[in-house]
């Protein structure tokens, strides 16, 4: 199975489009990444060129310096692709556990580095919205332009906590104001926790950056905000909804699933130490 390999974004859609569309709840990164790029060009998410490659079974695309984002595919793919990338200076791949255990497996058979397993996320997508009730005190509002500063200092925390890199944070909350893709939930008039969303993609929305500072944890806050970007999705029309958690996080795991989110699939993280 022969691997495709390119630069360009429009290329891969090409080839790759009609394969990603059709499964929009498990492709959801590499849709909304590609349809960022399109949107903000080829340097969006970094002064890397973006690589992308697709074969009748699988796809994937990287952003330098970032790893490369798998999509699923036979193992016996995801080893050719192994093939494929040999040689690069791949930091470390992330996708479906049994695609990342093939790719990782031929990864070292060829470079002789062990991967080492750094995240373990899991996808949702929602079957039947179920607020909370109560309902958290409160209401929802989109973001504005005069939010930047907060909205900014916010996403570096989150990421912090993700243990992401911080750097495009200025880039990202600007991208989401442009489509009014963050929410920020208010007490009284004052911010207290905000969630963002993708644009729409095949029909699939992501929710994404859920995020509460500490003194404003344990509140019902977060489900709140997750609720009011989730309508939002829906009312745009929006035929799935979905959001990745964190396994390690079993508080995120129970929240979702109570508001409604029902387990897809489990992803890894795996990186290649140099």
């Amino acid at each position: 199975m022969a691997w495709h390999i390119t630069n360009n974004v429009d290329e891969f859609l090409s080839g790759a489009g009609e394969f990603l569309r059709a499964r929009p709840v498990e492709n959801t990164v590499l849709l909304t990444i590609t349809g960022t790029l399109r949107e903000r060009g080829p340097h969006a998410f970094g002064d890397g060129a973006a690589v992308f490659g697709w074969c009748g079974d699988g796809a994937f695309l990287r952003t330098p310096p970032r790893g490369a984002l798998l999509s699923e595919m036979p193992p016996a793919a995801a080893a050719e692709l192994a093939v494929s990338l040999a040689g690069t200076d791949l930091p470390g791949i992330a996708g479906p556990e049994k695609v990342v255990e093939a790719f990782a497996a031929e990864w070292q058979r060829l470079t002789g580095v062990t991967p080492r397993v750094t995240g373990r996320q899991r996808l949702y997508r929602l079957a039947d919205l179920t607020p909370p009730d109560p309902p958290a005190p409160g209401a929802g509002r989109v973001a504005e332009a005069r939010d930047r500063d907060l909205l900014i200092d916010w996403m570096i925390a989150f990421q912090e906590d993700l243990g992401e890199d911080a750097d495009p944070s200025a880039e990202l909350v600007d991208d989401k104001l442009s489509h009014g893709g963050l929410l920020l939930w208010e007490v009284d008039g004052r911010p207290v926790s905000m969630a963002g969303i993708t644009r729409p993609a095949a029909g699939m929305v992501r929710v994404q950056a859920v995020y509460t500072p500490p003194e404003h944890r344990a509140q019902g806050y977060a489900g709140a905000a997750t609720v009011a970007v989730t309508r939002a999705a829906l009312a745009a029309g929006a035929t799935d909804v979905v959001l990745f958690t964190d396994l390690g996080n079993p508080t995120s795991n129970a929240l979702y699933q109570r508001l409604g989110y029902t387990p897809i699939e489990d992803r890894r993280t795996v990186e290649f130490p140099a």
